[in-house]
């Protein structure tokens, strides 16, 4: 028997797929794969996701292509960027500022409108031209950072352009494999109106959208004519559902409401396992861990960011998880050729304390911001909550102020100096060293330019950073990169925690699905079946 929270539970997630009962008896023919997020609403479906990299990842790869795009067919290495929009990319011989992208030939938007470099440029445009009528302010919020190196983009012909960086660039693929390019003819034919847009939108991926239900469901279907044959979608459709609670997730998958749970809670894989349920766990690039703010004390201060690292019983962590994460002494995961040899920060509360009052820090005050839900925050209510015991055993005084996700992430990216928090609790998916490395600890990338939210400085560390930009030789450059996240380990440039092992939970209807070592998975290889 189901116990009284889970029955309570399925009630719920039965109201918030309640109208999907229509979908089901639509056409019997039609395979139908209905996903559970762990986003507290439906992501923003035009081109530039919100509700974090889950919005990326349902509501990004499936409408809409970048110049690149992620290998995400295997889940024994970590995926790396392959041709998307673009078929090759390269540096121009004559001047190491300026990229040349072939683009790919015979591709249109689902709404048929073409793909070529005009396309591409007005792309560029709707984020880095505030004159330009397709101009978007929250484009510019949401994926302005992956553009902030660009300087100029230049049509060479109907298929060749010019990215013109700023300052020499070696990584420039990794960001253009986060920009996603929509349908100019769409925006056009809408007045340049995104609200008007988003009634039709259009990418060239290999989704199309079919309709919303706001606060309820997104759905999309099949694109037929995609232009890579092999990720054509083996379903008809996709239903992607937002529910934030993972015991909502768990009794909508019981109850066969869903069939595809992000997310589930450690508590019910046990009972998922027992229902026939597949649960698929894999290591990927992704930390759940604080970043500090450094400006200001007591974290300005190395020794106390060491002493919250020493404080850190990361075992105690994993075993509350029941398996479903990896202890963390580092962002990256050791299959990533940056990981390099730092220090380990073991758990050491005598040595915790000692830096504590070495530093004058006792006890030390500290005030965190963290979310109830959302996307790779895992269970950050007690996971947090567990946290904040072990910081105050050794002398820390914690206080915890909980708030949506999506106001994190306004947190996050307006940066620490406009609030009064010490840290923030945000999982972060270091998924190569543009994200992982690079704008989290230059100085250069601090808030609005990108990722340093905590204002972290360390002259080696940019130095390193600017040599491994201007490095064009892949060897040389992991091997500054290398020494670069050894150097901001070796000042607890964060407290790290856990790695995520991202566990899933499928129907036994599903067949085909390959967890990838990345954040960004692909649906379209999901079978369906009766």
């Amino acid at each position: 028997m189901l116990s009284r929270g889970i029955r309570g539970a399925v009630k719920i997630a039965a109201i918030a797929v309640l109208a999907w009962g229509a979908i089901g008896g639509r056409a019997s023919a039609e395979s139908v794969l209905r996903v559970a997020m762990t986003a507290a609403d439906i992501p923003d479906y035009t081109g530039a996701p919100d509700q974090g990299y889950e919005g990326y990842r349902f509501a990004g790869y499936t409408l809409y292509d970048a110049l690149g795009l992620w290998d995400l067919s295997s889940s024994t290495k970590a995926a790396d960027v392959v041709p998307g929009l673009a078929t090759s990319w390269a540096i121009d011989p004559n001047n190491n500022k300026r990229w040349i992208y072939k683009l790919r030939q015979g591709v249109t938007y689902h709404d048929g409108c073409a793909w070529n470099a005009d396309s591409a440029i007005w792309n560029f445009a709707r984020v880095m031209d505030p004159k330009a009528p397709q101009f978007n302010a929250r484009h510019v919020g949401q994926m302005g950072t992956y553009v902030v190196n660009i300087a100029s983009v230049d049509k060479i012909d109907d298929y060749t352009i010019a990215i013109n960086t700023k300052a020499p660039s070696s990584l420039f693929p990794y960001e253009m494999a986060m920009y996603y390019m929509i349908s100019n003819c769409g925006v056009q034919k809408a007045g340049n109106d995104y609200n008007v847009y988003m009634k039709t939108p259009a990418g060239t991926g290999p989704y199309k959208f079919d309709k919303v239900v706001p606060h309820e469901r997104l759905e999309l279907v099949k694109n037929d004519k995609y232009w890579n044959p092999q990720r054509i979608p083996k379903h008809d459709r996709l239903v992607l559902l937002p529910m934030p609670e993972a015991s909502t997730r768990a009794a909508a998958l019981l109850s066969g409401q869903v069939d595809f749970v992000e997310a589930p809670s450690p508590d019910t894989i046990p009972r998922l396992k027992d229902a026939g349920m597949k649960i698929i766990t894999v290591p990927y690039p992704h930390n759940w861990d604080y970043m500090l703010r450094m400006d200001v004390p007591p974290f300005n201060d190395i020794r106390v960011r060491q002493a919250a690292n020493y404080a850190m019983n990361r075992q105690d962590m994993v075993d509350m998880l029941q398996g479903v994460a990896v202890a963390a002494t580092q962002t990256l995961i050791d299959s990533q050729p940056w990981y390099g040899k730092p220090v380990s920060y073991d758990y050491n509360p005598d040595k915790a304390k000692a830096l504590l009052k070495e530093a004058g820090c006792t006890p030390c005050v500290i005030k965190v911001g963290i979310s109830t839900s959302g996307s790779g925050q895992m269970q950050p209510l007690p996971m947090n909550e567990l946290v904040k015991e072990q910081l105050e055993a050794v002398g820390f005084n914690v206080q915890l102020a909980p708030m949506d996700w999506n106001a994190l992430i306004g947190v996050f990216l307006t940066g620490a100096k406009k609030y009064d928090f010490n840290a923030i609790n945000f999982s972060m998916a270091p998924i190569d060293p543009v994200q992982g490395i690079l704008k989290k600890w230059m100085t250069a990338y601090a808030p609005p330019a990108c990722c340093n939210w905590g204002f972290f400085a360390d002259p080696k560390v940019d130095q390193l950073g600017n040599e491994a930009l201007g490095e064009f030789d892949a060897t040389k450059r992991n091997a500054l990169l290398t020494k670069m996240n050894e150097q901001a380990v070796a000042d607890a440039a964060e407290l790290y925690i856990v790695h995520d092992l991202n566990p899933r939970a499928l129907s036994p209807k599903l067949s085909g699905f390959v967890q990838a070592q990345s954040w960004f998975q692909d649906l379209t290889p999901i079978v369906v079946s009766p």
